[in-house]
């Protein structure tokens, strides 16, 4: 316990580093959606969306990305959150799409939220793995952040691996690289099937509902058309994503997370996939 308590410590102060240089709201993105209900304050350090019955809201980046780090702190909605999904992903357009997801599934109170998370190659997802988290993440903010790179991409909260999905392009599989993606989030009601598949419902008399963002960063890039190197969109800034892997520590961690947490996991789904599970399962434990 007293190794795991100097773990936590150490991811917390690292998540600390990767948003001390933060970006600004005003600056950063645009209000999509949702009228007065997504509001940007505090001179632009903090940003606030909200759901009632009447619509949700959203938000997204005003640049595009390919290869980058990307850390948000978000304080997600408090108490009854049954019904709710707060969103926070990566994304590119059309029907050949890329997304890399966050999604935040509100529960009852008293029951944790269900972190979804989930990978898209060229319009195709289906790799979902869902979590529940070592905190309550409405109680205070906590980072969470996309490495994004050639060979892979990490999904961490407080500077912890939860889930990689790696490069297999050498046996066939789709990785994105070539779409740039904006950064998108939203809150919105899904009580048709957020919680428990629908069976609870979203009690209104709880709204209205809202979430909270701050302290975003991105270390990013960009790639000419056909080259194979990147450049760094502000020279000054850590450029350690641009190779990151997990050391062993990493992979200790990552182990320990999907060991205690992970409640769904497509990659042992036998049922999903009666023809055989697919081919990533069979190549990576640290999907």
């Amino acid at each position: 316990m007293k190794g795991m308590a100097l773990l936590f410590v150490s991811a917390v102060f690292l998540g600390a580093l990767a948003v001390a240089s933060a970006g600004n709201f005003y600056r950063d993105f645009h209000i999509t959606w949702g009228d007065q209900r997504a509001k940007i304050l505090n001179g632009g350090q903090d940003l606030t969306l909200s759901l009632d019955r009447a619509s949700g809201s959203g938000f997204k980046s005003k640049n595009e990305y390919l290869f980058g780090r990307i850390d948000m702190q978000i304080k997600l909605v408090a108490g009854n959150s049954a019904g709710t999904v707060a969103a926070y992903y990566l994304s590119s357009q059309g029907p050949t799409h890329d997304e890399i997801d966050f999604e935040f599934l509100g529960n009852l109170s008293g029951n944790p939220y269900t972190l979804h998370t989930n990978v898209f190659t060229q319009g195709k997802g289906n790799r979902e793995q869902q979590f529940h988290l070592w905190f309550d993440p409405a109680k205070a903010y906590h980072t969470y952040s996309i490495v994004w790179n050639t060979q892979r991409i990490i999904f961490l909260v407080d500077n912890i691996p939860i889930r990689v999905f790696n490069n297999l392009e050498s046996i066939g599989i789709p990785f994105p690289k070539n779409q740039p993606m904006r950064i998108y989030s939203s809150l919105w009601n899904a009580d048709d099937w957020a919680t428990m598949g629908g069976r609870v419902k979203t009690d209104w008399s709880n709204a209205p509902f809202t979430a909270s963002f701050r302290n975003f960063n991105a270390n990013t890039c960009v790639r000419a058309p056909g080259s194979s190197s990147c450049t760094r969109t502000d020279p000054n800034q850590d450029s350690t994503w641009q190779d990151q892997a997990l050391d062993a520590s990493g992979r200790n961690r990552l182990r320990w997370v999907q060991q205690k947490y992970m409640v769904y996991n497509y990659c042992t789904d036998v049922n999903r996939f009666p023809q055989g599970l697919p081919p990533e399962c069979k190549r990576s434990r640290f999907l």
